[in-house]
């Protein structure tokens, strides 16, 4: 393409996950080949696709679930998908490798190529959310991936509200952010809607950073045994695509199955994210407190 017209098209897909692996795979599947007749690139598949959200629980029995990277049946899948539309997916999995286990995402270029892993670096844990169970705190770092479309960072979920990730990932020149995500009610608190906050963040970050950003989240009520009986959480949906401003460009409901759709040009954004100067006008000399848990000053 030439320079000052590198346009992408980006997507997030939105549905409802079964229990059962081969019938949420023909879901994602169906649900990109529809995004790609919409002339998407890069598409984005929510969190942990292939089954139910088993963090509502504490058992043993769900890290059967998990599965080595190298070899993994739904990255095979995903890369053959991937070069036959020639499209780039993010593909989350519950990664087993040897006695840890991770929240990961691996990246499909659009000929098919894995071109690596990033591991959640921010694991939650409260009621209905019990990630530190299963998951080890990533150790890849904040990274992002040269695709066929352009530069993008990838993280997960929790880690969409850290500022610092986004901005980690944009001082690494990505071009894009996206975050595969579950998340929905809250077991503990029936009043306690979260769906608006989550957003606001978000925006936040791709308007902090001038790009783009991409969330995809699930729908649908599912209901986990839990050591203490059954818990219930009904996912909120309201997938959604900013522009690099903050602007919703595109957003779905909280209850419908979707497939929603951006264009960018990613060299005039480019201008804009050069010409605003909030990467000119940083001060990292003065952010050392950042490194801190508490705010306290560091030793110089």
């Amino acid at each position: 393409m030439e320079k000052g017209n590198r346009q992408v098209v980006v997507s997030a897909l939105q549905f409802a996950c079964t229990d059962d692996v081969p019938t949420n795979l023909a879901t994602a599947e169906r649900l990109v080949r529809a995004a790609h007749a919409k002339g998407a690139n890069i598409i984005l598949i929510q969190e942990l696709f292939e089954g139910y959200y088993f963090c509502q629980a504490q058992r043993e029995d769900f890290f059967r679930r998990a599965k080595p990277y190298n070899d993994h049946p739904t990255i095979k899948r995903m890369q053959g998908l991937a070069k036959e539309l020639g499209v780039v997916l993010p593909v989350s999995f519950f990664e087993e490798a040897n006695s840890a286990h991770y929240n990961s995402v691996a990246i499909i270029d659009a000929d098919g190529t894995d071109l690596g892993l990033y591991r959640k670096s921010h694991i939650p844990d409260g009621p209905g959310y019990q990630e530190k169970f299963y998951f080890n705190p990533g150790d890849t770092g904040f990274k992002v991936f040269q695709t066929k479309f352009g530069k993008i960072g990838v993280a997960i979920c929790w880690d969409q509200w850290f500022p610092e990730a986004a901005r980690a990932m944009a001082l690494q020149g990505a071009e894009i952010l996206f975050y595969p995500t579950a998340i929905g009610s809250e077991p503990q608190d029936e009043g306690l809607d979260s769906r608006e906050h989550w957003q606001r963040v978000m925006q936040g970050h791709a308007g902090a950073n001038v790009v783009p950003l991409v969330a995809s989240n699930r729908i649908g009520k599912e209901i986990i045994e839990t050591e203490h009986g059954k818990s219930q959480i009904t996912f909120y949906g309201n997938s959604f695509i900013a522009g690099p401003t903050g602007e919703i460009v595109a957003a779905a409901n909280d209850k419908d199955e979707a497939v929603l759709i951006a264009q960018f040009d990613l060299d005039k954004i480019k201008s804009k994210r050069s010409c605003w100067g909030v990467f000119r006008d940083r001060r990292p000399d003065l952010y050392k407190v950042l490194l801190t848990s508490d705010g306290s000053k560091t030793s110089s």
